[in-house]
């Protein structure tokens, strides 16, 4: 059985920053030998400033980044891919042109094959098994909420802790999950600011700076750092 090897990452920028920065030696350790990706920019509406952009933090690492909005073959640019990168945006965007261009079945399998695939915030929502936990407002309809389904829990990435100082008295984030659990059955991590999680085969490791917390349904939230055993949430 071919191990997947995934890693997502909960935000692209950090204060302070520039694009990856904070987790580009995280991905030149993953993609180890691997010196080309296949970058999927349909989260924003600019597609070559967002490929440009990427590619000029991958060029640091020694990587090329090809877009795969320049191909005229996106299904076998993905069959040939060594590996891909789907960038943060708004996940309803990046669903949407996913399924207008039939690329989940193809991203899905090679994945399943054993290609390293990177997801930042949106393209960390899409590694999901739907959007249902996106923080992004619905800008466009895509053809339905369900997703890459490359792990069996969903993300909330840039999680944020309620202020209990705070006046507003709109929905904390962890008021809005735990409305998704009375709906849903599926665990969802949420993933704070300068974090990611690398899937190697049937290991999960939380790394980064910011933790996470485990919500469960008809459980209380579980504060995780980067010692917490997260492999449960792939069985």
């Amino acid at each position: 059985m071919v191990n997947k090897r995934i890693l997502l990452i909960s935000n692209s920028l950090v204060h302070g920053g520039g694009y990856l920065d904070h987790c580009a030696d995280e991905i030149f350790d993953f993609l180890g030998k691997i010196k080309s990706v296949l970058f999927v920019p349909y989260a924003l509406k600019n597609r070559d400033k967002y490929e440009q952009t990427a590619a000029e933090r991958f060029k640091k690492m020694g990587i090329i980044l090809s877009s795969i909005h320049r191909k005229k073959n996106p299904i076998k640019a993905v069959l040939l891919a060594e590996s891909i990168f789907i960038g943060g945006g708004n996940t309803f965007r990046l669903l949407s042109e996913l399924y207008k261009n039939k690329l989940l079945s193809s991203i899905r399998k090679r994945v399943n094959s054993g290609i390293p695939f990177i997801g930042s915030s949106a393209g960390s929502n899409v590694a999901c098994p739907t959007i249902k936990t996106t923080n992004d407002m619905p800008i466009i309809q895509p053809q339905s909420f369900k997703a890459l389904n490359l792990v069996p829990f969903q993300i909330n990435p840039h999680y944020i802790d309620s202020d209990p100082k705070s006046k507003h008295m709109g929905e904390t984030r962890e008021t809005r999950i735990k409305e998704f659990l009375e709906e849903n059955k599926t665990s969802v991590l949420g993933l704070r600011e300068g974090s990611w999680l690398r899937v190697e085969g049937k290991n999960i490791k939380l790394k980064g700076t910011g933790g996470a917390k485990l919500f469960e349904r008809q459980k209380d939230p579980k504060e995780c750092s980067n010692s917490t055993n997260l492999n449960f949430l792939l069985k």
